[in-house]
C-alpha cells in the first residue's frame, strides 16, 4: 500500500468510528415530534408548573375577541374561567425552554396559545376535569400521563355557553 492509500483508509475508518460513537447520543436526543412515533407525555421530562396554588394577582389572558378562530377563542375563553388551575399545570409543548413559561396559563396570558394545539388541548383537558370536580393536582397528574390528548378539539369549533 502507498502512502494516499494508507491515508485514506485511515481516514475512513476514523469517520467510521466516529459515527458509531455518536450515535447513542444522537439517537437518545431525537425526539418523537412529527415521526409518527408515540411516546407518552410521563417519558419526558416534566415542563415547569407551579406546586402551589398562586399568591397574589395572576396575570390577565388575552382577550378571546382578538383571534378569529373559533376553537382558538374558545380556548382563550376557558383559560380565563380556569387560571388559577392553569396557573399550576405544565405544557407539553416545552414553551417552558423555548419561552420562558413557567406554567400552561403563560400560554394565554400571551399569543402562544393561539398557535399551539397542545397548549389548547391541555388548556379544554384541565377546563373539562376541574368541571367534573378534580383539584389542579389531579388535573396536572393526569396530564403527564398524556390523557390531555384525548381531548376532540372539534367539539370547541361552537361558541362556549356563558359560564
Amino acid at each position: 500500500m502507498n502512502g494516499t492509500q494508507k491515508f485514506c483508509g485511515s481516514a475512513i475508518l476514523f469517520a467510521l468510528a466516529t459515527s458509531l460513537a455518536l450515535l447513542p447520543e444522537l439517537a437518545a436526543s431525537r425526539t418523537p415530534q412529527g415521526t409518527g412515533a408515540s411516546q407518552s407525555a410521563a417519558d419526558e421530562p416534566v415542563p415547569a408548573f407551579h406546586a402551589q396554588p398562586p399568591q397574589g394577582e395572576l396575570p390577565a389572558t388575552m382577550n378571546p375577541e382578538l383571534f378569529t378562530d373559533p376553537v382558538v377563542q374558545n380556548a382563550y375563553t376557558v383559560a380565563a374561567r380556569i387560571k388559577k388551575t392553569l396557573y399550576r399545570e405544565p405544557c407539553y409543548c416545552h414553551c417552558d425552554r423555548s419561552q420562558g413559561h413557567g406554567s400552561l396559563l403563560d400560554c394565554f396570558a400571551s399569543k402562544h396559545g393561539a398557535g399551539c394545539n397542545i397548549c389548547i388541548a391541555e388548556d379544554f383537558y384541565a377546563y373539562e376535569q376541574s368541571r367534573n370536580g378534580k383539584t389542579a393536582a389531579q388535573i396536572r397528574a393526569a396530564i403527564i400521563k398524556g390523557e390531555w390528548q384525548s381531548v376532540d378539539l372539534a367539539k370547541y369549533q361552537k361558541p362556549l355557553p356563558a359560564k
